[in-house]
């Protein structure tokens, strides 16, 4: 009988130390972009999850108390760094486990707004307040050569903690990279016809999306939710959308500023929308190149409809 006891409990000593050999790396990203990309990295793995949920904004989301259990238990973390989530330094200073901000992660291309960005002090009802000029612009997923380093980081990082999955991690990595290559040449072809048409946005958003595929805004209507702008300050936009005429001005789900149908009344210009987070995106291996396909097509789609 105690050899029959001896043999069980070796039996549920080797099934422990296999399942805790095998026990799946808890990965959790700040906002939606660094979840499809982690998403690409585990396929097949695991599925990741992500902190804010769709709509929330990554410049004051204000964390739940199960939000701050989950940023302080999980194996990996990535966030974009403090420009873009104030409100995580103070949680992760809490943090023992590794906590990646990828704005400082090694070969990334880093753009600063700049005092040209049709943002000028004689143009004061253009400037983006948020995006003081010399900052760093941390909207840093929207640039393919970007998504491709925090892959590649990101499969490290995997790699180290979960080795028997780490062939599949670099295998991931690599196909993402491939897929990647495919998704630019669509791009290019897809927004060679609207260079240098222009158009307005809400918010200083997609200048890495813009730079990559030789595009750019021509304005910039930032607009506090909460203010609602006095009659001089419509005026001033409204004669800058006169002077261009037809155009598009391009608003971020989930909300669209509440001038924007008295901005564009009686002139010849679109009210559209362009998601730079893709909060909706399906977590899939795809999902970062659905959100840039995505941005690339509802760009070329008001522009070429005017």
């Amino acid at each position: 009988m105690s050899r029959l006891f001896s043999v069980f409990v070796a039996f549920v000593a080797s099934f422990l130390l296999i399942g805790s050999a095998q026990a799946e790396v808890k990965v959790l990203t700040s906002i939606k972009p660094l979840q499809l990309i982690a998403t690409a990295v585990q396929d097949g793995v695991a599925i990741p999850e992500v902190l804010l949920p769709p709509g929330a904004s990554p410049h004051n989301y204000a964390l739940r108390p199960s939000d701050v259990r989950k940023v302080q238990s999980v194996d990996l973390l990535y966030w974009i760094g403090p420009d873009m989530e104030g409100f995580l330094p103070r949680v992760l200073n809490g943090r023992t486990l590794p906590s990646v901000a990828v704005q400082d992660l090694p070969g990334m291309k880093l753009r600063r707004f700049a005092e040209d960005s049709h943002s000028h002090a004689e143009e004061a009802d253009e400037h983006d307040h948020d995006h003081r000029p010399g900052t760093l612009d941390a909207h840093l997923w929207l640039s393919p050569v970007n998504a491709r380093v925090i892959a590649d980081k990101m499969a490290a990082d995997l790699s180290a903690a979960d080795p028997a999955n780490a062939e599949r991690y670099q295998s991931n990595a690599k196909a993402f990279d491939g897929r990647l290559d495919a998704l630019d040449a669509r791009l290019k072809k897809r927004l060679a016809g609207i260079e240098g048409k222009p158009y307005f946005v809400f918010h200083e958003a997609f200048d890495y999306f813009e730079e990559a595929y030789g595009l750019k805004h021509a304005g910039v209507f930032s607009v506090a939710a909460e203010v609602q702008p006095g009659a001089q300050h419509v005026a001033a936009m409204r004669k800058r959308l006169q002077e261009v005429g037809k155009t598009c001005v391009f608003s971020e789900p989930p909300l669209r500023p509440r001038l924007a149908e008295t901005l564009v009344a009686g002139l010849p210009v679109k009210l559209a929308e362009l998601d730079a987070l893709g909060g909706y995106t399906p977590a899939t291996a795809q999902g970062y190149e659905q959100v840039l396909e995505k941005l690339g097509n509802d760009l070329a789609g008001c522009l070429e409809s005017l």
